[in-house]
């Protein structure tokens, strides 16, 4: 039996490694399946265009997301989105004007 787990992240992610494998939910992009990475405490995954989202708290419960476009050069910024708070599920982020997101590993069978 599959047992759906949640992300919460601690700190940066600035560099990709290898992703768990889960399920992912993003405005604009619906459900999706993702491989998730944790790294130093943060966690990031590829949207369905390419880009990625990467997400870190800054504090207990308020984070902030950086989306990173599908042909970003080597020193452009990120698009950075502030203010995220708990959404209504565990492993869930939303923001006031509406934007969520959510990310969930799958844990091994017998874990």
């Amino acid at each position: 039996m599959r047992i759906w787990g949640s992300i919460l992240a601690w700190g940066v992610l600035t560099t990709l490694a290898f992703g768990q494998p889960g399920q992912c939910r993003v405005t604009g992009f619906g459900e999706f399946d993702c491989d998730v990475v944790l790294d130093g405490g943060g966690l990031s995954f590829g949207l369905p265009d390419g880009s990625t989202l990467a997400f870190t708290l800054e504090e207990a419960e308020l984070g902030s997301a950086y989306l990173i476009g599908a042909d970003a050069k080597p020193g452009q910024r990120p698009r950075e989105l502030r203010d995220f708070i708990p959404g209504a599920e565990p492993g869930c982020w939303m923001r006031e004007d509406g934007f969520e997101f959510c990310a969930f590993v799958f844990e091994g069978e017998g874990t």
